[in-house]
């Protein structure tokens, strides 16, 4: 029978073009099969084939677990009897028995070439899966084979893949027969084998299209640095040419545009803007608002933001058909955009030069001239005055050496004022909700120096309230609050 073992091994490796090891692996799983079926209850049976003469044994085995985690004891042992009979056995070990083997000949011949055929099957795919990745091709094309409740399924050469309906551009209407192309977005391996999933709406789609139409671009001469969709309306692309001969718009836009149709014919008639990159944020973000022009900007490097000051004819073009330019705009450049009209950056300007100016009054213990002065010099918090450079202070014509040491330790002063007080009101929060379960010390000390500084407090919140007052997900902040109301159904 080993001789048997070892000529249908050669005979299935070459006809189905697999590794000899997965034919062993699958006729190991097909004789442990049959053996399984000695055993009324639900057994764990090894087999072990030996490849090089076909000789074959069998093994029961349990798996090793905690003493109180044994849930079958037909293929489980707890730790504490294993132990008796190996001592140096660990958790998670096998405990195994030898079997009289089944003859091979006499085993369900159906079964044993069903687990034979799928684990061939499966080494087939996984194959023409790893030719195919070798290709490194995330642009693929195929023909629709069948619809499956609104998702396509796409052969791809020898290989079917997955298209769902919400990765499938909105309105465009997909029929068997149709072929289409779409980008590799992920691959799951799940028991019927590995699976490409593919998308339409993805903005590496829009990016392979224009490698696809723009030779310019796989020669290292253009990049696309970035791009951002309304999948079937609008999408804008942002563009950087590495050669100065080239302009990488006009050279994406193509003779009479022939390269951009080409690409928008493929998004189901997708209007693309093609943006021209820069290093700068603030220039980048005023071609990204294209086709609005923008008056000025305004950044805030700590919340990563910037007010972009547009004419108030300009406004509606700016912001775009429900909010779709300035989001497509913001998406592209990593930036929060707020768009403002002048009059409305006038006064919310107004708004934080009083607003900082009221600060340093009070904070400084200074008049309004000085105030003035240090918010027109640029400073707008405490720390700035306390910690900037005394170099950059003392070049501010209108203050002395005497004068910047003074505001530098009074702002200093201030900071540690408020550093106690806030150290006072963290102490505030109570035991029971430092203690509770789902609760850490920094958000129990948050919460207090908010007013919320025990268990009922919390109990009494909203779940929106504890969102803004936290910033946490919204699972934790329902936990929390569950566990807090706790008591009120004890």
């Amino acid at each position: 029978m080993s001789r048997e073992i070892l000529l249908l091994v050669d005979a299935l490796a070459h006809e189905k073009s697999v590794a000899k090891e997965v034919i062993f692996t699958a006729l190991e799983l097909a004789l442990a099969s049959a053996t399984k079926k000695r055993f009324s209850e639900e057994a764990d049976v090894r087999v072990e084939i030996n490849r090089e003469n076909g000789e074959y044994k069998s093994f029961r085995r349990w798996e090793v677990k905690a003493d109180d985690a044994v849930e079958n004891s037909a293929a489980q042992i707890s730790l504490a009897d294993a132990k008796q009979r190996y001592p140096e056995i660990e958790e998670g070990d096998f405990v195994e028995e030898a079997l009289e083997s089944v003859e091979f000949g006499r085993i369900g011949a159906q079964a044993a070439k069903q687990v034979i055929l799928q684990k061939v099957r499966e080494a087939e795919r996984e194959q023409i899966l790893d030719d195919f990745l070798a290709r490194k091709e995330h642009l693929v094309t195929g023909a629709i084979k069948r619809m499956e409740k609104g998702n396509a399924i796409i052969e791809v050469g020898r290989i079917e893949s997955l298209l769902p309906r919400e990765q499938m551009i909105p309105k465009e209407n997909l029929r068997v027969g149709d072929r289409v192309r779409a980008y590799l977005s992920r691959i799951e391996r799940g028991g019927r084998g590995p699976q490409l999933i593919l998308s339409r709406i993805a903005p590496e789609f829009l990016i392979k299209l224009f490698e696809l139409e723009v030779p310019e671009i796989e020669e290292g001469l253009l990049e696309i640095k970035a791009a951002a969709r309304d999948p079937g309306l609008r999408s804008k692309i942002a563009v950087k040419s590495n050669d100065q001969r080239l302009d990488p718009v006009g050279t994406c836009v193509g003779m009479r545009g022939s390269r951009v149709q080409a690409v928008t014919g493929e998004l189901a008639g997708e209007r693309v803007d093609i943006v021209l990159w820069s290093m700068e944020p603030a220039q980048f973000v005023i071609n990204a608002m294209a086709p609005a022009e923008v008056s000025s900007i305004v950044v805030d490097e700590d919340k990563h933001s910037m007010d972009v000051v547009v004419d108030e004819e300009q406004l509606a073009q700016a912001i775009g058909k429900s909010g779709q330019n300035v989001r497509l705009a913001s998406e592209l450049t990593g930036w929060i955009l707020n768009i403002l009209t002048e009059e409305e950056a006038a006064k919310k300007h107004e708004e934080e030069f009083t607003s900082t100016r009221q600060l340093f009054i009070n904070k400084l213990d200074v008049d309004e001239e000085v105030a003035d002065i240090l918010v027109q010099e640029g400073f707008s918090t405490l720390e700035e005055i306390a910690y900037v450079p005394l170099s950059e202070m003392t070049e501010i014509v209108a203050f002395d050496e005497d004068t910047v040491n003074e505001l530098r330790k009074r702002a200093r002063a201030a900071l540690l004022t408020e550093a106690i007080a806030k150290e006072e009101k963290l102490e505030e929060a109570s035991e029971d909700l430092l203690t509770m379960e789902g609760m850490d010390e920094a958000t129990a000390h948050m919460l207090a120096a908010k007013g919320v500084s025990t268990m009922e407090d919390l109990a009494d919140l909203a779940l929106d309230d504890l969102i803004e007052l936290t910033n946490m997900d919204a699972e934790r902040a329902k936990r929390l609050i569950m566990t807090a109301r706790a008591p009120w159904f004890a």
